[in-house]
Parts: C-alpha cells; sequence; structure tokens
C-alpha cells in the first residue's frame, strides 16, 4: 500500500485501516497513523493520528499551537485513535501529545510514529513530510533478486556510528561525513557489508542504541532520514549492503515515550512482571497485542523500503522466546512450560509478512539458546528467520584462544564441537561489539602470550573463522588489532595504525577478506555438510586441525591447515583428493602480515601416500600459531561436475 503525500484522506479510509491496525494487519501503518502532510477540503496542512485508546482526551501541543492546552483531538468511534488536522502545522514545527490518560493525570507523549526528533537532551516529535525519493541504486537491488543469499559471500563489518570515528574536539561524525570516509573505507577493506547497531531515536549512548524511544526516526544525534537515505544508496552504488540491529523485543522506558502512554498498559503486557525487563531496565513489547503486530511489522518494513536497507539483525530473540529469559518473576504456561507463545508467534508472523515482500533481504536472529529451528520456515515449524548468530562457536573459540597454548590439548573440543552441528541452523560466525566490552578485553588483548604472539593468535583465529562453514561478522577496530577495548564515547585507536603491528594486521585483514570473496570454496556451500570433508579433528596432542572446503564445482576446493600451537611442524602429512600440484594460497605467518616467513613454500607436489583417507598427501612446514591454506595448481582426476 502507499499513499500518496496530498491525498485527503477520508474518514471511511481512515476508519478501516485503523481496523486493520487493530487487527494485527495494517503493515504501512506509518503511514495512517503519526504525522503526515494533507489536503483536507481543499487545504494543505498536515494530519495527526494516535493510537491511545484508554484515554479520556488527547490534545496536540506544538509550535503552531497553544503548548499548555494545543488543539484538542477527535476520538474515532471504537478504533481507539485520535485524530486531528492542522492547516497551521508546518514542516520542522515541533510538537508533542498532551494526554489525559485514564486515571485523570496529564502527560506529554512523543508521537511514537514521528520521522524526526529534537537534538537530545530536547525530546520533542518534529513535524515531517515521508520523503518522496527517486533512488539511483537499481542495478544493486535488481542483483539482490537474481543471487540467493546463502550462495553468496557474506562478510559484515559491524559499526557504532558515532565511535567509529570522531573529529579532534571529540565531536562525532554526522552520516554524510561518514559516507564519505566510511563507505570507501569498508570497500578497500574486502568486507561485503555494514552492519550498524542501532540508528533509530535513542536517549542514552549508553545504551548503545538498545533503548529506543523513537522507532520511526534516525537519531537526531546521527543526522536526518533523507541522509541516512543518501547514505545506503552510495553503500549500494560502491557494492555494499547496509544491515542494521533492531530491537522488537522492549523499549525504552522514559516517561516522555511509550511507556504507559494512555495511563495503561498500551504497547506493554498488562502483567507488571511480564512488562518489566529488569535486566535491561526497559519495558517488554506485548507480543501478543495486535496493535503491537501492526506497529513493529510496519516499522520493520519502514526500515526495508524507505531505506533499501538489506536486512535487520533481530537483537536479543531470546527474550521473546522464554517466559523465563529475565531476571524477575514469572509464570509458566498450564502445561509448565516456559515458551513465550504469543512470543513465537509474533515472530512467525513478521518472518512471514517480510519475506513475502521481500525475499531477498536478511533476517538475522541474535539468540544465544539452543532453539531449534530458528532459520527454518515457518511451514515447517521453525521461527522463519534466514539466519542465526553462531553464539555457541563464538563462546568456544574466544575461550580457546585466550587459554595457554599448553592447555590447548586437553580442551581441543573446544575448536572442533562446532562441526556437530554446523548445519542445524544457517549461521553467522561473529565477533561482535558484545565481545570487547565491558573488561571482556579487545581481541588481541584475548590472545595469549606477548605482543608478537598475541598477533600470531589473532590471525590464526580469523584465518580459522574464514575457513570455517558460515557467513562471517567483525567489529570494528578488530580487524587492526586494536588493543583497548571498545569505548561508546571514543573513537577507534587509528593512532595504533602508525604501529607496524598493527599496520600489518590490517594488511592481513584485507588480504583476507579479498580472499574470502574470491573463493567459491569458502562461502557457495555453506549450510551443507557437503561444503567440508573434516580430514583430521582428533590430533587434539598437537592441536591441528585439517579439513577441505568445497564449492559446487569438483575444481573448486581448498586445503585448510590450522595449527593452534606455537610449535613448528616439519614434515607435516596431509591428504589430498587429487594427484597433482598444489600451492599455498595463503601462509599466516607470512612476514607481509606480521610473521616471520619471508618466503612461501613454492608449489607442492603429491605423492601416492595415503593420508586422512585421501589417496595422495603432501608433506609440508606447518609454521607455529598459523593457518595455511592450499589450493590445486594443476590436478589430475576432477571430475567435470
Amino acid at each position: 500500500m502507499v499513499k500518496q503525500v496530498n491525498q485527503e484522506t477520508s474518514r471511511e479510509q481512515l476508519e478501516e485501516e485503523l481496523y486493520l491496525f487493530n487487527t494485527g494487519q495494517l503493515f504501512d501503518s506509518y503511514l495512517t497513523l503519526g504525522c503526515a502532510a494533507e489536503i483536507f477540503e481543499g487545504v494543505a496542512g498536515f494530519r495527526f493520528t494516535v493510537w491511545a485508546p484508554h484515554a479520556k482526551s488527547v490534545s496536540v501541543v506544538a509550535d503552531f499551537c497553544n503548548w499548555d492546552t494545543g488543539l484538542a483531538m477527535e476520538k474515532i468511534d471504537e478504533t481507539g485513535a485520535w485524530t486531528l488536522f492542522s492547516d497551521a502545522a508546518k514542516e520542522g514545527h515541533c510538537y508533542k501529545y498532551r494526554i489525559e490518560q485514564a486515571t485523570g493525570e496529564i502527560k506529554l507523549k512523543i508521537d511514537p510514529y514521528a520521522l524526526e526528533f529534537e537534538v537530545r537532551p530536547k525530546d520533542a516529535s518534529i513535524v515531517k513530510s515521508l520523503p518522496q525519493r527517486k533512488w539511483k541504486d537499481h542495478l544493486w537491488m535488481a542483483n539482490k533478486k537474481r543471487h540467493t543469499l546463502t550462495k553468496r559471500p557474506i562478510n559484515i563489518y559491524e559499526v557504532h556510528l558515532s565511535s567509529w570515528k570522531c573529529h579532534a574536539d571529540g565531536s562525532w561524525y554526522s552520516i554524510p561525513e561518514l559516507q564519505q570516509e566510511l563507505i570507501p573505507y569498508v570497500k578497500e577493506m574486502g568486507y561485503t557489508h555494514i552492519e550498524f547497531l542501532p540508528l533509530m531515536e535513542h536517549p542514552l549512548d549508553a545504551s548503545w542504541g538498545y533503548q529506543l524511544t523513537g522507532y520511526y526516526a534516525v537519531s537526531s544525534k546521527f543526522g536526518k532520514m533523507e541522509e541516512f537515505q543518501d547514505f545506503v544508496e552510495a553503500a549500494h552504488q560502491a557494492h555494499i549492503g547496509v544491515i542494521m540491529d533492531w530491537v522488537p523485543g522492549h523499549f525504552n522506558r522514559n516517561d516522555y515515550g511509550m511507556a504507559y502512554f494512555d495511563g495503561t498498559p498500551q504497547f506493554e503486557y498488562n502483567d507488571s512482571n511480564k512488562a518489566q525487563n529488569f535486566r535491561w531496565g526497559t519495558m517488554n513489547f506485548d507480543l501478543g497485542k495486535s496493535q503491537v503486530h501492526s506497529f513493529l511489522i510496519s516499522n520493520a518494513l519502514f526500515w526495508l523500503e524507505q531505506f533499501h536497507l538489506d536486512g535487520l539483525r533481530v537483537d536479543a530473540v531470546s527474550s521473546m522466546l522464554y517466559l523465563d529469559y529475565d531476571e524477575g518473576p514469572w509464570i509458566p504456561n498450564e502445561d509448565g512450560s516456559n515458551h513465550n507463545r504469543e512470543g513465537v508467534h509474533f515472530i512467525q508472523k513478521m518472518n512471514t509478512t517480510i519475506f513475502k515482500r521481500h525475499p531477498d533481504v536478511l533476517m538475522i536472529a541474535e539468540e544465544s539458546t539452543a532453539w531449534s529451528k530458528v532459520t527454518s520456515p515457518v511451514d515447517q515449524g521453525g521461527l522463519g528467520f534466514n539466519y542465526k548468530w553462531n553464539m555457541g562457536w563464538m563462546n568456544d573459540t574466544l575461550k580457546f584462544f585466550e587459554m595457554d597454548p599448553l592447555l590447548r590439548k586437553h580442551h581441543f573440543n573446544l575448536i572442533t564441537f562446532s562441526f556437530m552441528y554446523a548445519f542445524n541452523e544457517n549461521f553467522i560466525l561473529p565477533f561482535s561489539h558484545d565481545e570487547v566490552v565491558h573488561g571482556k578485553k579487545s581481541l588481541m588483548h584475548k590472545m595469549h602470550g606477548d605482543r608478537y604472539n598475541q598477533f600470531a593468535g589473532l590471525r590464526t583465529m580469523e584465518a580459522y573463522k574464514m575457513a570455517h562453514p558460515g557467513k562471517k561478522l567483525d567489529f570494528m577496530g578488530n580487524e587492526f588489532g586494536q588493543f583497548l577495548e571498545w569505548r561508546v564515547h571514543s573513537e577507534l585507536e587509528w593512532s595504533s595504525l602508525e604501529d607496524e603491528m598493527n599496520h600489518q594486521h590490517q594488511q592481513f585483514s584485507q588480504r583476507l577478506n579479498e580472499l574470502y570473496k574470491k573463493e567459491r570454496a569458502l562461502w557457495e556451500i555453506d549450510h551443507d555438510p557437503s561444503g567440508i570433508e573434516i580430514l583430521d579433528a582428533d590430533n587434539a596432542e598437537e592441536s591441528i586441525l585439517t579439513f577441505i572446503r568445497k564449492g559446487k564445482k569438483p575444481r573448486d576446493f581448498l586445503i585448510v591447515l590450522c595449527n593452534f600451537l606455537p610449535v613448528e611442524r616439519q614434515h607435516f602429512k596431509v591428504g589430498v583428493p587429487y594427484e597433482g600440484l598444489y600451492e599455498e594460497l595463503l601462509n599466516t605467518e607470512m612476514v607481509e602480515f606480521g610473521g616471520v616467513w619471508t618466503t612461501g613454500q613454492g608449489v607442492l607436489k603429491t605423492t601416492a601416500d595415503s593420508q586422512n583417507r585421501q589417496p595422495y598427501s603432501l608433506e609440508l612446514i606447518l609454521p607455529a600459531l598459523s593457518v595455511v591454506i592450499l589450493r590445486p595448481k594443476r590436478v589430475m582426476g576432477v571430475p567435470k561436475s
């Protein structure tokens, strides 16, 4: 449904749309509720419509009318919504809703559907028309429809907008400034997508954007709606996708926001225990309420359609799936189970609706439990996402690499266990912002040993991740080995690139990213066991893991050797499937990356010795604490298809 800006809304049409809103079926509700330019009885102005079913009265207070009493709104029969047309309202005016709540208390509330807000600490909504944009990213959008997501390379650079870079005085970059620097940087580094922590309106930087007040507005501290549209368009023209984190589970509890909007539990649950999110100090959306369905699903589609986003990473999915996920009291279902059935139904409905319109977008679940079928279709009993962060792999991998190498042989299953479940879901392997804050240290600082071994370990871990089945994600700063953990109020440690080791690690990350995009074996069959063949996962004593990654064509395969100890292995043998010549595609210990190897091992020739259940083998030196990747140079007996 697309409503033109200068269209007069009939009473019948408004009531019909509000009926759909109340039944949970109005998935473009931002075109009906909120503030919209309109011509009414031949006069241009703005219509304000707000859902406040239990309010005694509602007025608009604004720059264009009295801020004390305002203009009284009319309640539309039994819809629970109030409306007002004003020809005095102009683009850029500030406004709020003066709500006489069910208790008789007067509250000034923001517009939940506002498209813009004042720059904080001010918090009024701003009168704004939905931009009528002519997009120039047609080639990118068309190509998305042609290529199956699961069979394409996805390597995401996760960014917190205001702390990627700052000006000398500490002020953050505007979106246009970021467009000029971030997009070229991401392209040069070889990533395929940018993922932003939430960019919606939020009052507290320390929440990183995860406690929202304005779901339909780009945060005023970042910039304007049109500027973010420009950013996405420019990224697409540079062949880079854009994803954003989105929070449909809970919202900010500030008094001027959505909390107890009309004086009763409106967006939140009636049960105060279910309504209160004790862990995060927020309010949980009532995911069983039809109007909340309309609000949230419309919001997801708003960002996907009005901004051409390539996907949403849905935050805190586990909190929507379990009644007892929070730290407060809870009541089990009548059968004693702890599943939030309303939350499950909402997620399935959300994904079904989104993929019906946009089958080519990414819907990524940040789900930290063992809930099954997160990325299975809804009609097969799944939640309907197409990707899930692999939190188990991330935790095990970091625990292993933080460990003293002398102990790794006793915990080798931390590295190998993920292959047991790697294809249960469509996974993304994340080293995200959550792993480098609150005293957890940066990735580089987590590595064991002196500075040289820390960088060697970091290269090994990142190369192992790149070769492991699943799409990839790295948080900003990981790519050059930042030592300090992430600080939300400071820019990344860009000055560390003056240090040769940091600079070399950045070059390594760039080379690894480009290698990933080029080699189909690393992404073409990511979510099926046929994409990998384990050669040896039982060499715990030497802590060496070897496997083959495979693409669709038999010729597209790579031999991956991971040495997780700082011990060089001479005359190491590895099995290969075909006779012939192989060459080194990557050696993480090359001097250009910060290692000690000045030359590679040249072309390697097979012998007829069977190894690792393969008919042929290669002998090579396996550098200390390294990953070596080999590719076929000239081999015989490879099937044509």
